[in-house]
């Protein structure tokens, strides 16, 4: 009987000890993540593993497709306690799936995978409701290889998207299946866009303007208007997301709610407009720590009879002649039965969507080609 219970005893301790794990926080599945050359891009991985003296341990990465899991590679990881961070160099393209393996005395702790990811080209795209979900037909992506970051998780990008408001379709997936068509490499949206919003409301938390937009500001006792920054504060989260250079341009599809208002109070004349959004611009690369490109497009469309504002046109175009932006496409040059409601409305129909989608495949692609030569 002393025997057993010293026996029991022996190995009660061991009966405790559990398995480790390996969780990993970085990267996630479906996330695109911005290639640095046309070959190849840097992967963050980051995760943690509940072993004790873990952090000893050794990192192993192995990177494949269906029917090629890769080779096994060990990677240099800083370790902080249980936690570590290393980078691995992968390929240009996918999807792929990550495996990542904690390995210590020979023996392998624990493993984990991310599937699938992909390396190619990451957008942000913000604005007013043309740059969101307002389109009347919902769009899906035919490739597979378009996918949308929310803030928090990527996801196949089928409208609407997740991100930018409204609930109906919007050009980002023919926009991203035009792009994976042409570069060959997955591509991922981070949407922003807020429907009905002036350049105003884009400006960060302070910033004040004479001219009265409707929401999202406050009404001083100077008389000024002053922007509460909230759609600057998630523009800016949304670039810092994917990391420092983690994406290749933001898309900036807005005008129409500071062209030809009905109260000619609201309306915002051009010079503004131009300081407005290059003060942003100048601002959202200050915040975020490098240049980043944006692409303006031309916008202040309304209805039949009410087409473009010559004033608000040219504020947009004096971004690219001075170099602070990239040309955009003019998208006011859809109308007819390209934009809702047979043609009556603002927002844009199916067919209008896929053209909005390949005007901007027409100023974007050659530009990022030209970048990768």
């Amino acid at each position: 009987m002393t025997h057993f219970l010293i026996a029991v005893l022996l190995l009660a301790p061991l009966a405790l000890v559990q398995a480790a794990t390996l969780t990993l926080s970085s990267p996630l599945d479906y996330q695109v993540i911005q290639r640095s050359s046309k070959y190849n891009g840097a992967i963050t991985i980051s995760g943690e593993v509940t072993d004790a003296g873990a952090d000893t341990a050794a990192i192993d990465v192995r990177i494949g497709t269906k029917g090629h899991a890769g080779e096994w590679q060990r990677v240099g990881a800083q370790w902080d306690q249980a936690q570590f961070r290393a980078t691995f160099d992968a390929p240009a393209g996918g999807w792929y799936r990550l495996e990542v393996r904690a390995v210590a005395r020979a023996k392998v702790l624990a493993e984990s995978a991310v599937d699938p990811i992909g390396i190619g080209e990451v957008f942000v795209i913000a604005g007013q409701s043309n740059s969101a979900n307002y389109g009347s037909e919902k769009q899906s992506t035919k490739t597979g290889r378009v996918s949308a970051f929310d803030g928090k998780k990527w996801q196949i990008a089928n409208d609407p998207q997740p991100g930018a408001d409204g609930n109906g379709g919007s050009f980002m997936a023919p926009f991203g299946d035009a792009m994976v068509d042409r570069l060959g490499v997955p591509v991922g949206i981070i949407a922003c866009g807020a429907g009905g919003t002036s350049v105003r409301h884009w400006l960060p938390k302070g910033t004040r303007s004479p001219i009265l937009p409707t929401g999202s500001t406050s009404h001083l006792p100077s008389g000024e208007w002053e922007s509460d920054g909230g759609l600057f504060n998630n523009l800016i989260a949304r670039m810092k997301a994917p990391g420092p250079r983690g994406f290749r341009a933001v898309l900036w599809h807005q005008g129409e709610s500071d062209a030809n208002q009905a109260d000619p109070a609201r309306t915002l004349p051009g010079k503004l407009y131009r300081e407005y959004l290059e003060s942003i611009i100048r601002l959202s690369r200050s915040e975020v720590g490098w240049d980043a490109p944006w692409f303006v497009a031309q916008v202040s469309y309304h209805v039949p009879g009410d087409e473009a504002s010559p004033d608000i046109r040219a504020a947009q175009a004096s971004l690219w002649k001075d170099s602070i932006a990239l040309e955009g496409p003019d998208t006011d040059a859809l109308k007819g039965d390209l934009r809702e409601n047979g043609g009556k409305g603002v927002h844009f129909s199916g067919p209008g969507l896929r053209a909005h989608a390949a005007l901007w495949v027409e100023k974007v692609a050659p530009w990022l080609e030209q970048q990768l030569r």
